[in-house]
């Protein structure tokens, strides 16, 4: 990540901004510091699945930067159910630069699982890499803002303020200000990923 470890643990424990890098998911309410309500939706061409649920903040661990999370829903019309149990965790490389690791375990239910169950791995590891381009790009937008705002202290008393359409700003609202049509979890584009993943592999084999 390009980001020192300390700014990306600052990122990583706050479930509402991570909610926002991850594609399809929305935080609703924020019943306490360790307990939210929200929404996943998934779209599969014509056919859409809203799941509602729980996310509680299972363990925080400031000192080994360390989050783990479980999360559990069903969808609106009662035929799936999901449950997520996710650990991750940032170490640093150098003062600018960290890694981002985790493993999760996910288990479906009832239509979910008929539909998705075989291709779950491999829809899963597009999904993180969505969910890593857009966690990078919050560090980024971030610094950018924090950039701008230094530099604003540091000005004259005749500087303007930055525009409420900046660059900076825009970048940092991009994630939560997106419509629920562009948030949502597009199966289609997904399946299209992991099709092309998989003729590059078999590619390479026959090249070898």
């Amino acid at each position: 990540m390009p980001a020192s470890a300390d700014q990306a643990w600052e990122l990583l424990r706050d479930v509402e901004a991570v909610a926002g890098c991850m594609p399809g998911a929305r935080i609703t309410e924020r019943v306490d510091d360790r307990h939210y309500k929200g929404t996943v939706g998934v779209r599969f061409g014509p056919a859409n699945m809203s799941f509602r649920g729980e996310i509680e903040v299972a363990a925080l661990e400031p000192q080994r930067r360390t989050l783990r999370l479980v999360g559990r829903g069903t969808d609106s019309a009662g035929g799936s159910g999901a449950s997520l149990d996710l650990t991750a965790r940032v170490d640093a490389v150098t003062a600018t630069s960290c890694n981002l690791s985790g493993n999760s375990e996910v288990s479906l239910s009832g239509k979910a699982a008929a539909f998705g169950g075989r291709m779950a791995e491999a829809v899963a590891e597009q999904v993180l890499k969505q969910f890593a381009g857009n966690f990078a790009a919050q560090l980024q937008a971030r610094e950018a803002a924090g950039a701008a705002g230094a530099a604003g202290t540091s000005g004259t008393a005749t500087a303007s303020a930055p525009a409420p359409d900046s660059a900076a700003d825009a970048a940092v609202a991009v994630p939560r200000g997106k419509s629920s049509e562009q948030r949502q979890l597009n199966g289609l584009t997904m399946l299209w990923g992991v099709l092309i993943g998989w003729l590059r592999s078999l590619f390479r084999l026959r090249g070898a």
